[in-house]
């Protein structure tokens, strides 16, 4: 029986955690933290897993954790790295659904995250957890980095025409609509209803910390450094994210609407968890709610020579929780759809 932690369960990512684990008969629920929390009951915060979640709140420094084989982070950023080094000298292998280990450049992210990374040697060890690409270095992995949400939908609509050099790569824009839970669940004005209901407005327009995440997964499949716009929007809606990306054709290249297709077609065939449509279909954040999908259609715009990919998720699952279990099933050797088999909720 697999001993599970999760470090940080009061929030939306930690909840959705508790949700897709909870059920599990291969996997056992040892330890879930919060420091303001210990000792009151999972269940009476989150009422919904009455009957499935049947532990207490324990003090995030709480030694049980170190006696997991897998310790799940859900904490807000720079919190992690804290508490990562000595699990990972206890033995358990740790997930860390924050930014903590995400950035390869020390600098960047201390420039992003605004203090210091206290264990800078193991960003080097880090593997970053997006399946699609890194399956084989997940597999054998003490410390994984999640994707956030944005750079997953992002880059699984990207990264193929990337990989083939079909784009002009120093013109990328990736124009994303995110529901309020990407946020977490804290009190602000910005994401009361009577602030964000009936209204759909633009943040961090002049940069947002998920950019540099992006464009280090983008670079990975280009000779030429990626120059990508990224422009984030928050919507009226609890989850999804819908991401509409344009690339202009690179000079030389011949591209037709049905040679995109068969290449998405073909680069997605085996990947359990990316759905890309027939042509003349488009993703919707309704389709993914509450699945670990990520839904994809390709498009060419021929009076531009623009290639446009519409890539939905639901960012609390395919672009947190569910990727997050998805990584565990690969390090633990499973079958890595376990327990993430559940069909999209409609409506």
């Amino acid at each position: 029986m697999v001993k599970i932690g999760v470090v940080g369960a009061t929030g939306y990512t930690g909840v959705e955690l508790l949700r897709l684990l909870a059920h599990r008969e291969d996997l056992r629920l040892e330890v879930v933290t919060s420091r303001e929390l210990q000792g009151s009951a999972v269940a009476e915060l989150f009422p919904s897993l009455r009957g499935h979640v049947d532990l207490e709140f324990s003090a995030p420094d709480s030694e049980a954790l170190g006696d997991c084989d897998i310790v799940f982070f859900a904490t807000p950023h720079a919190v992690a790295m804290h508490s990562v080094p000595g699990l990972l000298e206890k033995g358990a292998r740790v997930i860390d659904l924050s930014a903590d280990f995400r950035l390869q450049n020390v600098a960047v992210w201390e420039r992003w995250y605004k203090t210091s990374h206290c264990c800078p040697d193991l960003i080097k060890e880090a593997v970053y957890g997006l399946p699609e690409v890194n399956r084989a270095q997940i597999g054998n992995a003490r410390l994984v980095a999640a994707p956030g949400c944005y750079p997953t939908a992002i880059q699984l609509g990207f990264i193929p025409l990337l990989q083939v050099g079909l784009i002009d790569v120093t013109q990328l824009v990736a124009d994303a609509k995110s529901g309020v839970s990407g946020a977490g669940r804290k009190a602000a004005v910005d994401f009361l209803v009577g602030e964000a209901n009936e209204s759909i407005k633009a943040y961090a327009v002049h940069g947002h910390r998920h950019g540099p995440e992006i464009e280090q997964g983008l670079n990975r499949y280009s000779e030429q450094a990626v120059n990508l716009t990224f422009m984030p929007h928050l919507t009226p809606m609890i989850r999804g994210i819908l991401a509409t990306l344009y690339a202009p054709v690179a000079g030389g290249k011949e591209v037709s609407a049905e040679l995109l297709q068969t290449h998405y077609q073909d680069y997605y065939r085996n990947e359990p968890f990316v759905d890309v449509l027939p042509q003349g279909q488009f993703p919707a954040t309704r389709n993914v709610k509450g699945a670990n999908y990520c839904q994809i259609s390709v498009n060419y715009l021929a009076e531009n020579s623009r290639v446009v990919v519409l890539s939905a998720i639901d960012n609390l699952v395919k672009g947190a929780s569910g990727q997050a279990v998805q990584i565990m099933n690969i390090m633990l050797g499973l079958p890595e759809t376990t327990g993430l088999e559940n069909i999209a909720l409609v409506p």
